[in-house]
């Protein structure tokens, strides 16, 4: 019994690594701008089909990956600087349209270079099982699991101990007063999506072993992550790594004990519940602006 809770876990913990990576995009953007980027997605199926094809091309896999990301991040700023910046408006609805145009473009793009067909990137290390108290686990696993707490790491040292990191800091707080400091918040801003960028193929690359990819893996994947920000508390990094988690967990518990036909439901579920009983999420502000 105990050994089947422990499987259950592990698969939620690889799961919920990814969505914390994609939703940390999602928080990123959004401090800098409270837009929520629904092309976040595809920049985790940037990093996975990127780096699958890059391969193919006769890359190593360590190029291919970086590679994948360095296209993730050009992909970012090109939305940030020739849809969300050439828009001239303070209104962030249309900004978000924006955001879902772009996601609808970058799809169809990889469906057109890359076709339908589902492709695996190798694993990192091996397919053998580890075994931990009659639980299995995959290397690859290990792999999502070591590599999202080292973003996470990286994220905080950046945010706190680098002047470029705290100058976002200050733009999410208050991009008024920020500009007077001298800070450019449009700098800011298309810094947010290279980041997020950077991110999103982080996550592709590290979970296509496992998950597999294809040219609309971003689509479930991205909407996930965003759950998983709202659930942490929009607009929190310490939120998206906790909801990310939760929501891998909530998801590996319940196909597991109750029926893996509800599992991709869950997401779903549990936005609507916060959305009316927590709409700050778990680390949010509990102040809410309604536009």
């Amino acid at each position: 019994m105990f050994a089947e809770f422990l499987q259950y876990l592990f698969s939620g913990l690889t799961a919920g690594s990814t969505y914390a990576l994609v939703a940390l995009g999602f928080t990123i953007i959004y401090n800098a701008s409270h837009i929520i980027n629904f092309a976040q997605g595809e920049f985790l199926m940037i990093g996975g089909l990127g780096s699958v094809m890059l391969m193919q091309y006769g890359l190593p896999m360590p190029l291919a990956i970086v590679a994948a990301i360095v296209l993730a991040v050009l992909a970012g700023i090109l939305i940030e600087k020739l849809a969300i910046e050439r828009a001239a408006t303070n209104d962030i609805v249309p900004l978000i349209i924006i955001t879902i145009g772009a996601s609808l473009f970058l799809r169809g793009g990889a469906q057109f270079f890359w076709g339908k067909s589902i492709h695996a990137l190798p694993a990192f290390t091996g397919n053998t099982p580890i075994n931990i108290a009659g639980a299995t686990i995959l290397p690859q696993s290990l792999w999502v699991l070591g590599i999202g707490a080292v973003v996470v790491c990286l994220l905080a040292w950046f945010f706190t101990r680098t002047l470029t990191g705290k100058a976002m800091l200050a733009v999410s707080h208050n991009p008024n007063a920020a500009r007077l400091v001298g800070i450019n918040p449009r700098f800011i801003l298309m810094l947010s999506f290279a980041l997020a960028g950077a991110l999103g193929a982080v996550a592709g690359a590290v979970a296509a072993p496992i998950t597999l990819t294809v040219y609309d893996v971003g689509v479930m994947l991205g909407l996930k992550g965003f759950v998983a920000a709202v659930l942490g508390g929009l607009g929190s990094p310490l939120g998206a790594v906790a909801g990310g988690l939760l929501l891998g967990i909530m998801e590996a518990f319940t196909a597991g004990y109750i029926s893996s036909e509800y599992k991709d439901a869950v997401p779903f579920v549990i936005v609507l519940l916060v959305l009316f009983f927590m709409p700050s999420g778990l680390f949010g502000s509990r102040a809410t602006e309604r536009v």
